[in-house]
C-alpha cells in the first residue's frame, strides 16, 4: 500500500495549538465547578517537628463548612517509586517542611475555608531544621527520616575502567567544583484538581493537571484504598509541566478525601505561593569534577563526585542521582569513569524530576571544565569535541545501548551557522562565543513500576463517520494510514476511555506511544485494505491508497473513497477497534551491576549550541545576543514541533544559568511568585537559530527520538563558555547574576593585581 501523502516529516501546527492560544482550552480551573465545595490547605507553619495536637472541631462547627481531614485520615505513604515512598498526603505525627499540609477543610466558599483554616488548632514541638546539605549530613544532625541514617536517600557508587591509569595516561588533569542553584518549573498554570465522589456507587472522578494520570491513579487506590475500577482520572489540558507534575502530588490525594468526606465535589486551586511550595524542582547541586585528558583533547578518565539536596522526601531522588552518573556515559568516549552520588534530605519542599533531571548540572559542570582544559592546552573547543566522538551502533562502559548518533553532524551546523572559525577570539571587547554539547534519554527503558505491561499502548477507533479517533497520538496514524490529519481526532488520558500509558516524562512519548500508534495504525490499514479489495473484486496484495484513495494498483478504472472503504468495513462488524503496543526490547534495558537500568533507553537524543554574549563588566550583566542549536532528534516527524521544543528548552537553560534560583529563609521560599522569581521574559529572549538534525534511530517511530530535553543542559555551560571568552573569567556557580558576577570580577582584579605585584617584586630582585 504506498501512498503519496506523507504528513510525517512536515511543518504542522499543533492539534491542540488553536485551542490554548485563542483562549478556548478548558484547563483544570476552567471546568464547570458551580456546585463544587471549595478545598483549601492548612500547611505547616515550621520546617521541623512534631505535631503534638491537631483540633478540627471548630472548623466542623462553623458554617458552611463541610469535611475537615488531617494525617489520620490516611494511613498510606505515596511516592513516585516503590521503594521510596516516605510522604503521606498530609502529615502524620511528624512535619518535615514549612508549607506542608497538615489539614484541609472543604466549604461553600473561598471566605469560609479560610476561617476555618484559622479555627483548627495546631500545637508543634520544633525539631531542629536543616537547610543545607552539609548541615543535614553533620554526625550531630537529628534524622529528618527514622529510617535513613545520615539524613542520606542514596549514595551512590559506580567505577568503570582503571580510573587512576586514565589519569596517569592523561598529559593535563584538571579538578574544579561548581555549584548549581535549586530552580523550579515555573509553569504558566497553576496547581488545581477536581474530585467527585458519589458515595451511592462508591465512585471516584478526579480532574487534575497531571502528567502522569496512570500513576495518580495508582496513588489514589492506595491512600484511599478503594478499588482502582472505581477510580477515573481525567487529564484535561495542561499549562506546562517540566517535571513538576510527573508524579503523584500531596493536593490530588486531599482533594479526593476532601470530595470522599464531603460525599460531593470539591475544586481546590492552588495559589502561586502553593504551587511553588509544592515545588519538585531541580535540587541544589555541588559538583566536583576532575577530568584527564591527553595533548591532543582526548579524555582519559573521569572522576566525580555529586551532592543533590533532595528536600524533605524521597519523590525522584534514587533516579535524579543515578541519572547523574549513569549520563556521563552516551554522549563522549571516556574511557574510565568514577562517580559517587550523594542524595540528601533537607527540611525543605521536595525536590523532583524538573526538565532534564539529574543530567543538567553535571554536563554543566563537564563541559565548562571540558572547555577551559582545551585552552590551556590551546586546542578549539570543537575539536576536542570531535576528538571524543562515539560511532554507532555501540555499548557504553556502563552498559547504554546508542544506536544512533548525530552529534558529529551537530557540531558541524552550530559551527558553520554561528560563523564560529572566523569569529571566535576577533570579536569586540565584552563579546563573546561559547560552546557546549548534551544528550538525553528518549524515554526510559524500565518503567518505575515493572507490572509487565507494554509501557505504551494505542487504541483507534473507526466508525460510521469515516473519522478516525486516535487514543491518544495523530500524526504518525495518519501518516501510516495515508489520511489527512484533519480526519484524526484525538482523545488522550482519561482512565475510563484509553487505554493505560505511563505519562508524559523522560521524553518517553514521541518513542514509545508513536512506535504503539503506528502499530495500531498498521493493525487498521490491513482491515481497510482487506475491505478495499473485497469491494474492488481484487487480490488486497494489489490495493494501494492514494490522497484517500483506494484503488487497484496501476489502474484507475475502479477506485473507492476512504469513506466508501470505510463503510465496507464496517459491514457485519459495526465500529471497528484496534490496538497497538510497545515494550522495550531487553537489550536497551542497561546494565546488571546496581542502579543499572537508570540511563537505558532506546535512542539517545544529541544536541550542540552555540551561544553569543555580550558582557558589562561594570554592571555585572549578560545579554544573550543569539543561540545556535543543533538538536539531533532522529526523524523529525513534525519540524514545527521540534523548534519549538528546541527553543523552549534553551530558553529554559537560559532561565536557569542567568536569572532563575528557589532561595530560602528559615525554610520559607522568599521568592514565591512570578514577580520576584527570576524567569526571563521576552525582553532577555535571543534570536535562536534551530537546526534539525537526522540520525535516524533503528527502533524509533519512522527513526523519531526525543526533542523535549536534550537540549536545556547544552545552554548553561555555553553561556558560561561565552562569558571567559568575553572577559577572561570563568564562574563556577549558576544563576550568573550581576552580584556574583561583580564579585567574581572583583576579585579577580585583586589577584591580578597581587600577581603583578609579585612578579614585579620578583624581578626587581
Amino acid at each position: 500500500m504506498s501512498k503519496v501523502m506523507s504528513k510525517a516529516g512536515t511543518r504542522l501546527p499543533l492539534i491542540d495549538g488553536v485551542e490554548k492560544v485563542t483562549g478556548a482550552a478548558q484547563f483544570t480551573a476552567d471546568l464547570p465547578a458551580r456546585d463544587a465545595l471549595v478545598g483549601r490547605i492548612l500547611r505547616s507553619p515550621v520546617a521541623h517537628g512534631e505535631i503534638v495536637r491537631l483540633g478540627a472541631s471548630k472548623a466542623l462547627a462553623l458554617e458552611g463548612v463541610r469535611a475537615v481531614v488531617t494525617g489520620a485520615d490516611c494511613a498510606h505513604t505515596y511516592g513516585i517509586l516503590p521503594i521510596a515512598m516516605n510522604e503521606y498526603p498530609l502529615a502524620r505525627d511528624k512535619v518535615r517542611y514549612r508549607g506542608e499540609p497538615v489539614a484541609a477543610v472543604a466549604a461553600i466558599d473561598a471566605a469560609t475555608a479560610e476561617r476555618a483554616l484559622a479555627l483548627i488548632e495546631l500545637e508543634i514541638r520544633e525539631f531542629p531544621a536543616y537547610f543545607t546539605a552539609d548541615a543535614a549530613l553533620a554526625d550531630d544532625a537529628a534524622l529528618i527520616h527514622d529510617d535513613k541514617p545520615g539524613n542520606l536517600e542514596r549514595h551512590v557508587h559506580d567505577s568503570f575502567g582503571d580510573v587512576a591509569a586514565g589519569f596517569a595516561e592523561a598529559d593535563l588533569v584538571s579538578e574544579e567544583t561548581f555549584l548549581c542553584a535549586e530552580v523550579t518549573h515555573a509553569m504558566m498554570e497553576p496547581h488545581a484538581a477536581l474530585a467527585d465522589y458519589d458515595r451511592e456507587h462508591d465512585r471516584l472522578t478526579l480532574h487534575t493537571v497531571s502528567q502522569v494520570p496512570y500513576y495518580v491513579h495508582l496513588m489514589l487506590a492506595r491512600c484511599l484504598e478503594m478499588e482502582a475500577s472505581r477510580i477515573r482520572v481525567i487529564k484535561p489540558f495542561v499549562g506546562g509541566g517540566f517535571g513538576a507534575r510527573t508524579e503523584t502530588l500531596n493536593f490530588e490525594l486531599i482533594v479526593a478525601l476532601l470530595a470522599r468526606r464531603a460525599n460531593g465535589k470539591v475544586m481546590m486551586t492552588l495559589s502561586r505561593e502553593e504551587t511553588f511550595l509544592t515545588h519538585r524542582g531541580r535540587p541544589q547541586t555541588d559538583v566536583r569534577l576532575k577530568l584527564g585528558m591527553t595533548r591532543d583533547g582526548r579524555l582519559t578518565a573521569a572522576d566525580c563526585e555529586v551532592t543533590q539536596r533532595g528536600g524533605a522526601y524521597a519523590g525522584y531522588g534514587i533516579v535524579t542521582i543515578l541519572y547523574a552518573g549513569a549520563l556521563l556515559h552516551g554522549l563522549y568516549d571516556i574511557p574510565a569513569t568514577h562517580y559517587e552520588g550523594r542524595r540528601v534530605y533537607a527540611n525543605l519542599p521536595p525536590c523532583g524530576a524538573m526538565r532534564g533531571h539529574g543530567t543538567v548540572d553535571m554536563r554543566h559542570a563537564f563541559e565548562c571544565l571540558l572547555d577551559r582544559m582545551a585552552r590551556e592546552l590551546n586546542l578549539d573547543p570543537f575539536a576536542v569535541r570531535r576528538r571524543n566522538l562515539l560511532t554507532a551502533p555501540m555499548r557504553t562502559l556502563n552498559d547504554l545501548m546508542v544506536n544512533s548518533y548525530g552529534l558529529d553532524e551537530c557540531l558541524e551546523r552550530v559551527e558553520q551557522a554561528s560563523g564560529w572559525v572566523k569569529r571566535k577570539g576577533k570579536l569586540p571587547p565584552g563579546r563573546g562565543l561559547g560552546l557546549a554539547c548534551s544528550h538525553y534519554v528518549s524515554g526510559a527503558a524500565k518503567a518505575v513500576h515493572r507490572t509487565g505491561e507494554p509501557h505504551a499502548v494505542v487504541t483507534l477507533k473507526l466508525d460510521f463517520d469515516a473519522g478516525v479517533t486516535a487514543i491518544t497520538v495523530a500524526l504518525a496514524v495518519a501518516e501510516v494510514l495515508g489520511i489527512d490529519v484533519g480526519r484524526v481526532r484525538v482523545v488522550a488520558n482519561d482512565s475510563a476511555v484509553t487505554p493505560k500509558d505511563n505519562g508524559a516524562y523522560s521524553s518517553r512519548v514521541t518513542f514509545m506511544v508513536g512506535n504503539a500508534a503506528i502499530e495500531a495504525a498498521k493493525n487498521l490499514r490491513e482491515i481497510l485494505i482487506e475491505a478495499a479489495a473485497g469491494k474492488l473484486d481484487a487480490p488486497a496484495a494489489e490495493i494501494d491508497c492514494i490522497g484517500e484513495t483506494f484503488r487497484v494498483d496501476g489502474g484507475a478504472q475502479s477506485e473507492l473513497s476512504f469513506a466508501e472503504v470505510t463503510a465496507a468495513a464496517l459491514v457485519d462488524t459495526g465500529t471497528i477497534t484496534t490496538k497497538g503496543t510497545f515494550t522495550c526490547p531487553p537489550e536497551a534495558q542497561g546494565g546488571k551491576h546496581r542502579g543499572g537500568a537508570v540511563g537505558s533507553t532506546m535512542g539517545f537524543s544529541y544536541a550542540a549550541q552555540v551561544v553569543e554574549v555580550s558582557v558589562d563588566e561594570d554592571l555585572g550583566t549578560i545579554r544573550v545576543e543569539k543561540v545556535w542549536a543543533a538538536h539531533d532528534c532522529g526523524f523529525a516527524i513534525n519540524p514545527l514541533a521540534v523548534e519549538g521544543q528546541v527553543q523552549g528548552s534553551v530558553w529554559m537553560g537560559m532561565g536557569q544559568a542567568l536569572s532563575e534560583e528557589t532561595r530560602f529563609a528559615d525554610g520559607l521560599p522568599v521568592h514565591a511568585s512570578m514577580l520576584d522569581y527570576g524567569v526571563p521574559t521576552i525582553a532577555e529572549s535571543p534570536d535562536i537559530h534551530v537546526d534539525i538534525v537526522e540520525s535516524i534511530d533503528p527502533l524509533g517511530p519512522f527513526g523519531a527520538k526525543e526533542a523535549g530535553e536534550g537540549a536545556l543542559s547544552g545552554f548553561p555551560p555555553a553561556m558560561v563558555n561565552a562569558v571567559a571568552d568575553a572577559i577572561g573569567l570563568d564562574v563556577n556557580v549558576l544563576p550568573v547574576t550581576p552580584d556574583r558576577l561583580v564579585e567574581a570580577l572583583t576579585q579577580k582584579r585583586r589577584a591580578d593585581k597581587r600577581q603583578a605585584a609579585k612578579a614585579a617584586k620578583v624581578a626587581v630582585s
